[in-house]
């Protein structure tokens, strides 16, 4: 065996050979060399002194490299056995024999393998057999190696047997990453999964009752449940009442509901059932919901939103004539943006670029109104702590960046004097940045993601025109090339890679900014278009989470916006999130996935969601009704500060003299008139769904007297009435219906 000092320690333990043991420092490292010298003595049986017998077939073998990673054969070979012969035992041919029943010869091979090697053939057809003989003998290292492959190797197909498989062997850390797996990835899991029909009750029910289950859809939900009862349904059946306690009936959609749970026969059937099926009919067409002399609303259990595993983080941006270094983080199951405090500390950065590699957000170059950057920072979202990496080669603002292969791309930009068509490529184990091939054009103010291994960039202005190009990088030729240009010009634009296509939103022709969008398809090489934004924007953030790509934040040509909306490509259409807490443009967005502190970043009062939602609502509802148009003071002092908070570094970047000059005219246009009430976005309303963003006329709060003027002024019972029912068929319902179209 090989064994290597570290430093100077040899050297010390020559000279003084009195040195305590403690204070050497020995690498636990042996060579491939010995290794394999070892095995071949044994295949070859030269010193070998015992054997090891299962079936018919016998392994000759040296008792101490058994014994130096097994407690079984240390025991069998130094024991009881070696005490009951005396001192003289080792050399007792009764001492050199080793029968294991009930093990295949190839699988005592790969154990035996494993010993002289420390590494050994596993697969999908060994490895639970492995496992349990390496149990078995005490080889600890060959039984993590085994559940370090069923970790990596866990599938929707495979996930639920390898629970099974881990509870009955004792396996808790294995069991706990196959559980969660299958939290993660439940509608895959009951899509494809058939061993989770077979569970019993008790663990079938901890699994859709889970906060921690991950589903856009309730409807998924009840209807594994359906899945579940209908293998076996004359035991199963009595269980219903049961499961529905843990489907979260009031985040159903209201069709399903009423179709396939009310009406179905196992749920008519059920006595125990009906009290659900009446509270969630009351919690869905309560017309007492505006009552403002009501307690103040929990959010019941039936509506609960289960936790996220997936945060989008907003860092960074431009607002109130100003740089941010703001950081908020957007629940999609509360759909609320929750504010962070953890701003660099740096300071501030706008028009910058970031990616994610693992929990660490990597925010590159920017600029803070005074500076172009060429430095970058790293935000770890576990720690909650920023430091600094290597700066770039180039200062870069406008520039585009994306992560490929562990690597992260710094692509295009503005250094304060010129657009860029150079790109760097940051190597994090080494810390450098690395110069890369340039692209075919100059890019500043362009977007950049990544698609089937290759890296597109599109759009953008190069000092004279907004851009309608795009091109890729590929790395095994090491070479940018153009491909069919887009349908619109577009700087300040974003994509994403999204369902095997290439998805570019938004941005600014040089005259106007954009509410369309188009996607490419790299098979047929060609553009086409999808429905437009309900906003339009430039210079926004642009992330897709739970299978929809949600654009937030930008500027829309006249003031900085929080305007929050996400694409269903199912339907095509955007529909309305809730606002951001700060406008904002030139900010970055990215899902980080797989928070082990995911709780630090998602809405803490989700038992108070439901009275947020009827204040907003009884806000609304005095808005309507009150057609004074008053505005209070902080009201306006707001909306002042949303006005043309758009700052360019550089002004011909993305607006000319002209447009300024227009911009200018509408800061006039916007300001309070006593004779013009003006609308402002409501936040949207949350309440244990993702909630519809409302136009209101007034944010503050009305006081019961002005509720109660809903009742009776302008004969209002009616009125009243029809007003209810109209938000009740605004409050409920999924991902889908809630965020609808505006």
């Amino acid at each position: 065996m090989d064994a290597q000092y570290q430093g100077d320690e040899l050297a010390n333990v020559s000279l003084n050979p009195t040195m305590k043991s403690s204070s050497k420092s020995l690498a636990p490292t042996v060579s491939d060399q010995a290794l394999n010298t070892l095995n071949e003595l044994r295949e070859e049986n030269l010193l070998c002194d015992a054997q090891i017998s299962v079936g018919e077939q016998a392994f000759n073998v040296h008792r101490a490299i058994m014994c130096s990673c097994s407690s079984y054969f240390r025991a069998q070979f130094t024991g009881f056995n070696a005490a009951s012969h005396g001192a003289g035992a080792a050399g007792n041919k009764e001492n050199q024999i080793i029968h294991i029943p009930g093990i295949s010869a190839a699988i005592m091979n790969c154990v035996i393998q494993y010993a002289y090697l420390r590494k050994t053939n596993i697969c999908d057809d060994n490895v639970h057999e492995l496992l349990i003989c390496a149990d078995y003998v005490g080889m600890v290292g060959l039984v993590k190696q085994c559940k370090d492959f069923l970790s990596r190797t866990l599938t929707p197909e495979n996930c639920v047997s390898t629970m099974g498989f881990a509870r009955f062997r004792f396996l808790e850390d294995l069991y706990e990453k196959a559980r969660n797996y299958t939290l993660r990835y439940f509608t895959e899991v009951a899509a494809r999964n058939t061993d989770i029909l077979d569970m019993n009750i008790k663990d079938f029910s901890d699994i859709i009752s889970d906060d921690e289950l991950n589903t856009r859809e309730e409807d998924y939900v009840w209807k594994l449940c359906v899945k579940w009862i209908d293998r076996d349904p004359k035991n199963r059946k009595q269980h219903v009442a049961h499961l529905m306690t843990g489907v979260r009936l009031g985040l159903m959609t209201p069709k399903c509901f009423m179709e396939e749970v009310k009406e179905h026969p196992y749920v008519i059937q059920c006595e125990a059932a009906k009290p659900l099926i009446v509270d969630t009919f009351k919690f869905m067409y309560d017309l007492d919901f505006l009552n403002p002399q009501a307690d103040e609303l929990t959010t019941p259990p039936l509506a609960m939103p289960r936790l996220p595993h997936e945060v989008i983080f907003a860092i960074g941006g431009w607002s109130g004539g100003t740089s941010k270094g703001c950081i908020e983080t957007y629940d999609t199951r509360a759909d609320r943006w929750v504010n962070i405090n953890a701003e660099d500390p740096a300071g501030p950065r706008a028009y910058h670029g970031t990616a994610v590699l693992g929990f660490k957000i990597f925010s590159i170059g920017g600029y803070d109104g005074v500076e172009y950057f060429n430095t970058c920072r790293v935000f770890d979202a576990v720690k909650k702590k920023w430091s600094e990496i290597a700066p770039m080669h180039c200062r870069r603002c406008y520039v585009s960046v994306t992560e490929l292969n562990g690597m992260i791309y710094a692509i295009g930009g503005y250094d304060g004097h010129n657009r860029l068509n150079t790109v760097e490529r940051y190597n994090p184990r080494t810390n450098q940045w690395s110069i890369m091939p340039p692209m075919n054009m100059q890019r500043s103010d362009a977007s950049a993601c990544t698609l089937h291994g290759r890296i597109y960039a599109t759009g953008g202005f190069n000092g004279q025109e907004c851009l309608d190009s795009a091109e890729f990088y590929d790395t095994m030729t090491n070479v940018w090339t153009r491909i069919p240009n887009m349908n619109h010009r577009r700087s300040g634009v974003s994509c994403v890679a999204f369902r095997d296509q290439l998805y570019v939103i938004g941005g600014f022709n040089g005259t106007a900014r954009l509410s369309t969008g188009e996607k490419f398809d790299p098979e047929t090489q060609t553009w086409q278009f999808i429905r437009e934004m309900n906003h339009s924007r430039s210079n926004f953030g642009l992330e897709i989470i739970d299978d929809m790509i949600f654009a937030i934040g930008g500027f829309n040509g006249v003031s900085t916006i929080s305007h929050t909306e996400c694409y269903v490509a199912e339907t095509d259409e955007w529909m309305e999130a809730t606002d951001m807490n700060i406008v904002r443009s030139a900010l970055s967005a990215n899902n980080v996935a797989g928070l082990p502190n995911k709780r630090d970043y998602i809405h803490k009062e989700r038992d108070r969601l439901m009275e947020e939602r009827r204040q907003r609502l009884m806000a609304t509802a005095m808005a309507r009704e009150d057609g004074s148009g008053n505005l209070s003071l902080s009201v306006i002092d707001t909306n002042d500060a949303a006005i043309d908070d758009y700052d360019s570094p550089n002004d011909d970047d993305e607006i000319m003299e002209e447009e300024h000059q227009q911009l200018q005219h509408h800061q006039l246009q916007m300001l309070p008139q006593p004779a013009l009430p003006l609308a402002l976005p409501l936040p949207a309303i949350g309440g244990g769904v993702p909630g519809l963003a409302v136009q209101a006329q007034a944010v503050a709060l009305p006081q019961p007297v002005q509720i109660n003027r809903l009742g009776e002024d302008r004969g209002g019972v009616e009125h009243n009435r029809r007003f209810r029912v109209q938000l009740r068929n605004q409050r409920y319902g999924s991902h889908h219906e809630i965020r609808r179209r505006a």
